[in-house]
């Protein structure tokens, strides 16, 4: 594969998980978030389990109690950040849901050296500085006026971030990255449903409203968008792959005033542009500076 073709691929991914966004929105007219989020992963649980079970024949060695366990929290950080994300759709918009998700990029190297005790690259400064100037643009100057949806997508992105590095050390430990990934789905499952039948009604006919939905997300944001990602990366240089999977957020935007008819101030594009732009540097100043001190 050229790697024109796996720049596609990988803008394909992005635009697959912006239009999950459309769809997270529009579902809630008709369902509730939890039922929404328990259906969609439960999905996502079936179209992967067929592949972990060839994942597991070809594993070097047994999963033990500790990778379970691991395993398990994995799920627990993404059913916080699915449902937070999914809550905040309630009172935000896709627009703003979108970029403000994607801080999760900048938010993995901030929990490294908080919780990890990492040494940090210095672009990580500027770029949380960055994006905390984007997140006051797009409240139109004022933290006043960010939503209770604004603030849940917030500690979306911290729950993403937990996720990612939570993920990026137990599939190094167990080399299982689709048992991780089924885990996840299940327990984000469990948990939504589990909580939907307590507090949120339910009808067959809701679920015929939103099935659509509930199978985009589920088959092509969960299944499809993922393995186009690991394929794509396969075949071109990560500072390239950074910049195609970081469109998701405008890919969000796009359809949120496409399909919605969302629109914002001018304040609050630049806000956006600000986040993206601190987003990107985070992924691609190491990368580069990587790609020096080789060549040197």
């Amino acid at each position: 594969m050229s790697r024109i073709q796996a720049n596609l691929l990988l803008l394909v991914a992005a635009a697959i998980w912006g239009g999950g966004f459309v769809a997270q929105s529009t579902a809630m007219k008709a369902i509730g978030p939890f039922w929404f989020i328990g259906l969609r992963f439960a999905v996502a649980t079936i179209v992967v389990l067929p592949f972990v079970w060839m994942e597991s024949r070809k594993a070097a060695k047994p999963l033990t109690r500790s990778d379970r366990f691991s395993f398990l929290l994995i799920g627990i950080a993404l059913f916080g950040g699915a449902a937070t994300q999914q809550l905040g759709l309630l009172t935000t918009t896709v627009t703003n849901s979108s970029f403000i998700t994607g801080l999760y990029v900048v938010f993995v190297p901030l929990i490294g050296v908080i919780f990890l005790r990492r040494s940090p690259h210095w672009i990580i400064w500027p770029a949380a500085l960055m994006a905390l100037c984007g997140i006051y643009l797009l409240s139109g100057g004022s933290f006043l006026r960010l939503t209770v949806g604004d603030f849940l997508t917030v500690v979306c992105a911290l729950f993403w971030a937990a996720q990612i590095v939570l993920a990026g050390s137990a599939v190094k430990e167990t080399g299982r990255p689709l048992g991780i990934s089924v885990t996840q789905f299940a327990v984000c499952a469990v948990l939504a449903l589990a909580i939907a039948a307590a507090i949120e009604p339910i009808s067959i006919a809701a679920i015929r409203a939103v099935l659509g939905e509930i199978l985009y997300v589920g088959i092509f944001s969960s299944g499809l968008a993922f393995a186009l990602q690991i394929i794509g990366q396969r075949y071109t240089t990560a500072p390239q792959a950074a910049i195609f999977l970081a469109s998701e957020a405008l890919f969000g935007a796009s359809l949120g005033a496409l399909l919605l008819g969302e629109t914002m101030s001018r304040l609050g594009y630049i806000g956006c542009a600000l986040m993206f732009a601190a987003m990107l540097a985070v992924e691609l100043v190491p990368q580069l500076a990587r790609r020096r001190s080789a060549a040197a």
